[in-house]
């Protein structure tokens, strides 16, 4: 039996990003595929604050309430499966970037190449990333994949301060 991917619509969509942001969370992606007589509706959330245990469960129980309510959106028996995104997610978006502050980052350029740095201050334009004990200052379009590296120790207190050290003179020049 083979899993096929479909699009039950926005409305659909719709559904459950209101009730996912009815508990606090943002709906990052929504995947609806048919397995035999199923669907498996797959919810990623996330925050600025992470998504613990407790999140999952309260997304569930909102989006499974949600979709109960409106019996035409999916017809017949679905599975319903609520995660946060895995920590091989590709940074694509600001609030990405944002979330995973002072987290190390493997970063494409799109000029070819590579870099390695500590994620400091981000906005909607780029990031300020510290790469080989600089700062460098990188506009999103300037990347072409992102993602961030795992770590098994804390990070050096020496890079921490030189992130900290560069958010408190940003926020001295406004």
């Amino acid at each position: 039996m083979t899993a096929q991917p479909a699009n039950l619509g926005s409305a659909t969509e719709s559904v459950v990003r209101d009730a996912v942001a009815d508990v606090g969370f943002e709906l990052e992606s929504l995947e609806e595929v048919q397995v035999g007589q199923r669907w498996l509706i797959r919810v990623i959330v996330d925050s600025d604050a992470g998504v613990g245990l407790d999140g999952i469960a309260a997304v569930s129980r909102a989006v499974s309430l949600a979709l109960d309510q409106r019996d035409a959106l999916i017809t017949g028996p679905y599975t319903l499966e609520v995660t946060s995104p895995g920590v091989d997610r590709p940074l694509t978006h600001p609030r990405h970037w944002r979330r995973n502050r002072l987290r190390l980052v493997r970063a494409a350029l799109v000029t070819g190449g590579e870099m390695i740095g500590r994620i400091g201050d981000c906005d909607d334009e780029g990031v300020t990333l510290l790469a080989s004990g600089a700062l460098r200052r990188v506009r999103y379009t300037e990347l072409s994949r992102a993602v961030v590296e795992v770590e098994f120790s804390h990070p050096p207190a020496t890079e921490l301060a030189a992130l900290d050290g560069a958010s408190r003179q940003d926020g001295e020049e406004r």
